[in-house]
């Protein structure tokens, strides 16, 4: 009896092992196909496998949530030819960036050769720094991991410290690459007693981990930031990044290059001037070109729907761009940050305006006061 009651309850402990075994296989197999990054990284990882000719790597759950922010080189289309401008800028990353990452021989003899563990990209907005990013991802051939915050976030606790883990474990992994962080002073900026502690115990991960993986002299990873506050990064992350380069507004021959870059596949004029449009352009930046081009390139469609309209049809396609669409823009239209600051100041005119009419009117009043209080005076006195 005894014997059989042994049975039986080893059958039932057999019996429930493998119905838990079966409902983990279940509820592992569904929550996979459940959630929407896990095929995304799981088809990443299988074609930048095949693009190195490795064998497909092995990746833990955490590092399939960094994989979806993964970005193959080969998608991008950003070169250094496709960027005006800059020339000093894209020669020293050249040679800082892309040729150890290209040519890691020439840099494993000693100590003091190598990749640098950090570059800083700074400057005023629409500059060209993140294109310049862009393009050292394509021109290295490096995998190049554009770190989203939100992705590092999570609401386990502890999940924070293991996701950041798994930013650098994967970077290692498909090694040449490129940890990207666009805005970086909204991640990594100067701590303060008043911050949240999820969020400080990120960036000490952060950095921790970023001194730690350069302890493998051989490993072919570096964080590239971009910022137009570099004055509010913490300073131990201005530690690492040694290197810095100002991407500034382009003058007047780098705006003439920019505007070559733009319209080099547009229908133009043949006698257009890019030197005279590069001089109406002071204070633009890049970005701000790419703009006026576009606002150009709508007026000869404009023309040719004022025809269709008057009744004058034709087959034509719109004309090519002339100097006066660039200079009609110019002058008819603002620039949004331009817009926005002198609205600013009228808005800050009317409010001074506004408080001096009211101190004024207070000014009446007590005076006013002050005339019928003496008036009741002498009233009183010649009574």
């Amino acid at each position: 009896m005894e014997r059989e009651g042994l049975v039986s309850i080893g059958q039932k402990l057999i019996l429930y092992a493998v119905g838990s075994a079966l409902a983990y296989i279940v509820v592992s197999v569904g929550l996979y196909y459940l959630d929407s990054d896990r095929p995304k990284a799981s088809e990443r990882k299988k074609q930048i496998a095949k693009r190195y000719g490795r064998p497909l790597f092995q990746t833990n759950m955490y590092e399939d949530m960094i994989a979806q922010d993964v970005v193959n080189p080969d998608d991008i289309s950003i070169t250094f030819d496709s960027i005006g401008g800059l020339e000093n800028v894209k020669q020293s990353l050249q040679e800082l960036i892309i040729l150890p990452l290209k040519r890691p021989d020439l840099f494993t003899h000693g100590k003091l050769l190598g990749l640098h563990k950090g570059v800083l990209l700074y400057g005023p907005p629409g500059t060209g720094k993140t294109l310049l990013a862009k393009a050292i991802a394509k021109e290295s051939g490096a995998i190049f991991i554009n770190v989203k915050v939100a992705n590092l976030l999570s609401k386990w606790l502890g999940d924070n410290e293991k996701l950041v883990t798994a930013l650098f474990s994967l970077a290692c992994k498909l090694q040449p690459s490129i940890i990207f962080l666009d805005e970086v002073d909204s991640f990594l900026g100067r701590r303060k007693s008043s911050e949240h502690e999820a969020l400080t115990s990120i960036k000490t991960e952060f950095m921790s981990l970023w001194d730690g993986f350069l302890t493998d002299q051989r490993a072919r990873v570096m964080v590239l930031a971009a910022t137009n506050r570099p004055w509010d990064l913490d300073e131990a992350v201005l530690r690492r990044l040694p290197r810095a380069f100002e991407v500034g507004l382009p003058d007047i021959q780098q705006r003439a290059s920019i505007l070559r870059v733009i319209l080099k596949d547009e229908n133009v004029e043949p006698d257009l001037d890019y030197e005279l449009l590069a001089s109406m352009c002071e204070g633009y930046s890049g970005s701000d070109l790419t703009d006026l081009c576009k606002q150009a390139a709508y007026l000869p469609v404009k023309d040719l729907l004022a025809k269709e309209k008057s009744g004058r049809l034709t087959s034509q396609p719109p004309r090519a761009l002339r100097q006066a669409d660039f200079e009609s823009v110019l002058v008819n239209s603002t620039r949004s940050k331009v817009a926005a600051r002198e609205y600013n100041e009228t808005r800050l005119h009317g409010e001074t305006g506004a408080a001096e009419e009211s101190d004024l009117n207070m000014s009446d009043f007590l005076k006013l006061i002050g005339l019928f209080a003496s008036s009741n005076i002498q009233n009183d006195t010649e009574v």
